[in-house]
């Protein structure tokens, strides 16, 4: 942390009984946030470092407080301090769902858990709390946008003409109803395996959440499709396939409304999250995530094979062609 930092965390440990404890870097994210475990004796804690401007903690405590609210398992709040970014939270251990997975833990145990959680948020009628944001055309348009934003400019060297973007925009908001099909509901936005916790809690508890931060009012087949096309790791298609099925038992959603928005949301984020791994790279000196560019390609090409997606699908062979779908240099 930097000395500027230090000097504002300090008097917030101490005025809550952490002054006096250990304090090692745990982790940082694609975002500004670092995190910090603290150890006082036995007692654990974990210290969140956002920095304003660029980070604001009042939507993560807000949310924080709503899904413990709905019996799920966020990190408890033991201290805020909103105008300095610090937030000083439960800690839910080291058993990440990416963690228990490498160690060889029950793949289709992990997914079920957390698919379940999912269709809990999916069926209850008060899991979007109060004034939460939608996720408009103009939210899914805009991260839609990082692709030929960031991505193609460092492929192709080149910029979209006005004519090819205002096209890209229209085909997108002609495919933003038919995800919309499905039941509005709470979108975490961030839902995967980096930011799931296996704990030793009964039923749904027992799959922790983190990094939420983010949530939106918006089609529930988001963060399902999050969860199962993962950016980071490969997963069984049969897996998939369970899943998908294990949520629709539970949710009521018909299968072809559902395979629909599934498809449009997965186009959307796959889009998105080329873009941003481009960004951190270019932008933020973040190389790391370029690595994941051919998987989130391949499930960006999956979900434009969708009949309803056949448009935006030609926009893409036109604008940017599979010879050109490579990693950029850093």
């Amino acid at each position: 942390m930097t000395p500027a930092r230090a000097a504002l965390i300090r008097p917030f440990l101490a005025a809550h009984g952490w002054g006096e404890a250990e304090i090692r870097p745990l982790a940082a994210d694609a975002s500004f946030r670092h995190y910090h475990r603290l150890s006082r004796g036995a007692e654990r804690a974990v210290l969140m470092d956002a920095p304003p401007p660029r980070e604001d903690v009042r939507p993560f405590v807000a949310l924080a407080r709503h899904l413990v609210g709905l019996g799920l398992s966020a990190p408890r709040l033991l201290a805020v301090d909103e105008a300095n970014g610090l937030l000083l939270l439960e800690d839910l251990g080291d058993d990440t769902y990416t963690r228990c997975l490498a160690a060889g833990a029950d793949e289709a145990g992990l997914y079920a858990l957390a698919t379940d959680v999912l269709a809990e948020i999916a069926t209850r009628p008060d899991a979007i709390p109060p004034g939460l944001a939608p996720y408009d055309d103009e939210k899914l348009l805009t991260e839609a946008g990082l692709l030929t934003e960031w991505y193609l400019p460092a492929v192709a060297g080149r910029d979209l003409s006005a004519a090819a973007r205002a096209d890209y925009h229209r085909l997108w908001r002609t495919l933003f109803p038919l995800a919309r099909l499905a039941p509005a509901t709470l979108v975490l936005r961030d839902f995967h395996v980096d930011n799931l916790m296996r704990l030793d809690r009964p039923g749904l508890a027992g799959c922790g959440l983190l990094d939420f931060q983010d949530a939106v009012a918006g089609p529930a087949t988001y963060d399902l499709m999050s969860l199962l096309e993962d950016a980071r790791r490969d997963i069984d298609p049969l897996l998939v396939e369970r899943m998908k099925q294990r949520w629709l038992d539970r949710v009521g959603l018909d299968r072809v409304v559902f395979d629909a928005s599934w498809a449009v949301m997965a186009a959307q984020r796959h889009a998105k999250v080329i873009g941003i791994f481009t960004r951190l790279a270019r932008r933020d000196g973040k190389p790391g995530y370029l690595v994941h560019i051919p998987r989130v390609w391949r499930l960006l090409e999956r979900a434009l094979a969708h009949p309803a997606l056949v448009s935006l699908a030609g926009w893409f062979e036109r604008e940017i062609p599979p010879a050109t779908r490579g990693v950029p240099a850093p």
